[in-house]
């Protein structure tokens, strides 16, 4: 089947085709005499175009596409109230099509897909070493089912195009449908698996691999079973996690803090990740959420959002991650004094900030080196451990064994026997505690049937959100629907 995409989508994604070498591990003084047509000749044009995928991928992880929908869109994190309307309004669910940051989820996601349709449209022609012609193909597949289970997850069913786009022809047409999309997404990772290598060594750490393959496939099938208890999808999710697990390659860091540690970008329990370099080609995860005005980090914080009360008091002391995951006081380094921050008081320059993330080496605003982690093997553990819980109508051994190698790693006592409705809560709590600001709570909320409870509960500063059960997908932007009138919107926008 042809899927095609719209105008307005194709226009800033031929536009990529012309900065593809804008990545900084890439030769750029070749670009004013090379072409499409010229360019892609050799294994070194190969893999410079598999690097420039990603590049676009920390440009989406770096700062807010992502992170923000599912923090203030959540029970997360609270915005800066009378900063960035549009991410007053996601936290308010006040979205309409014109929201700054669900048009820069498509956006982006777009340009990211059409960097993997170049590598698939050209490598394959180039007379290179087939085994690493391979891989590469291997890792334009995985990053393109990345893209489309984004977006899927956000938008529903949404265009598909599985070519290079090089011209306006035909492109006013429908959406797919969302069986469409996971079925270019499991056939794109299952043959990734095939493709890719097990690991890798020196500066190729970070590229993707046959375990992320295989353990983005679980997490496809555990969105796909959503909240059908009967579903097949359930054993698939398990199947998969667990061929991750069999592999021998991950496992837990003993330190919750080693997770995030700059010496460890790409280390053992690391499936996935979208890498930095601090004070070079870095993201925005210590200057943009430390406290408002806090001369801790270069250019002092913005204080982007807040952490929620309801999130942070989750956290029982003994929780080893608490310390980890926010930041509670620092020692103003001019005054000597210590400040105490908070999850209640209004000013921002005193709210408790997510902190896992932060790189306190960094000099340079905006530009931390810390991995944000896509992808994690304690990830992989929880859910094996809710999918076994599923297909066995109750928690077996090997479902607690994996929840409580997490529990264990953050300092809680073990999970026993207990009913499968009390499991499954206990495994999406820790998922909540796990995986904060790492881009999944909205996902989950939603894959659950729980947004809207959830967000309805979380009220910390008047918020009172008007959040419909149409609001578990986003709006289509409104420059798509504009320039493709075959585009239908989603309910309710």
């Amino acid at each position: 089947m042809e899927r095609m995409i719209n105008k307005n989508t194709v226009i800033s994604i031929i536009a990529c085709c012309v900065v593809i070498n804008g990545c900084t591990k890439l030769d750029l003084s070749r670009l004013d005499t090379q072409s499409v047509g010229t360019y892609y000749k050799t294994a070194s044009d190969a893999n410079a175009a598999t690097i420039a995928m990603y590049g676009q991928l920390r440009s989406m992880y770096r700062d807010e596409v992502f992170v923000t929908p599912n923090s203030v869109a959540t029970d997360e994190g609270v915005p800066f109230l009378t900063g960035n309307a549009d991410r007053v309004a996601l936290w308010n669910y006040n979205i309409i099509s014109t929201n700054s940051f669900t048009g820069s989820i498509w956006g982006a996601s777009y340009t990211g897909i059409q960097r993997s349709n170049i590598v698939l449209a050209h490598i394959p022609g180039i007379t290179m070493d087939e085994t690493l012609k391979k891989q590469y193909l291997g890792e334009a597949l995985f990053l393109r089912a990345l893209h489309y289970f984004n977006l899927v997850r956000f938008y529903g069913g949404v265009p598909i195009v599985e070519n290079e786009v090089t011209d306006l022809t035909n492109i006013n047409v429908a959406r797919g449908t969302v069986d469409d999309v996971y079925e270019l997404i499991i056939s794109d990772l299952t043959t990734a698996a095939g493709y890719l290598p097990v690991s890798y060594t020196g500066e190729d750490v970070g590229r993707a691999t046959k375990g992320a393959s295989l353990g983005l496939l679980s997490k496809v099938f555990l969105t796909r079973a959503g909240t059908d208890q009967s579903s097949e999808y359930w054993q698939q999710a398990a199947t998969y996690a667990k061929q991750v697990m069999d592999m021998g390659v991950y496992g837990l860091w003993d330190d919750y803090a080693a997770v995030y540690a700059l010496a460890n970008r790409g280390g053992k329990e690391s499936l996935f990740e979208a890498e930095y370099i601090t004070d070079l080609d870095g993201n925005n995860f210590t200057t943009g959420y430390a406290p408002r005005g806090a001369p801790i980090v270069p250019g002092t914080g913005s204080g982007i959002f807040r952490v929620t009360s309801g999130l942070f008091n989750l956290f029982q002391d003994a929780d080893k991650r608490k310390a980890v995951t926010f930041l509670t006081s620092y020692v103003n380094p001019t005054s000597g004094a210590t400040v105490q921050l908070s999850t209640d008081n209004t000013d921002p320059a005193y709210a408790v900030s997510f902190w896992k993330l932060a790189d306190l080496t960094s000099t340079v605003g905006g530009m931390g080196g810390t991995s944000f982690p896509i992808l994690r093997y304690s990830d992989i553990l929880l859910i094996y451990a809710e999918a076994l819980n599923e297909v066995n109508n109750g928690p077996s051994t090997e479902a607690l064994q994996a929840v409580n190698q997490v529990r264990e790693r953050a300092g809680l006592s073990d999970l026993a026997t207990m009913s499968k409705q009390a499991f499954k809560d206990s495994v999406l709590l820790e998922r909540r505690k796990e995986f904060c600001f790492e881009a999944n709570r909205w996902f989950d909320l939603v894959r659950t049937g729980t947004l809207v409870d959830a967000v309805q509960q979380e009220n910390s500063f008047s918020r009172n959100a008007a959040i419909q059960d149409f609001n578990k997908l986003f709006p289509i932007p409104q420059t798509e629907m504009d320039i493709n009138p075959a585009l239908v919107q989603n309910d309710g926008y």
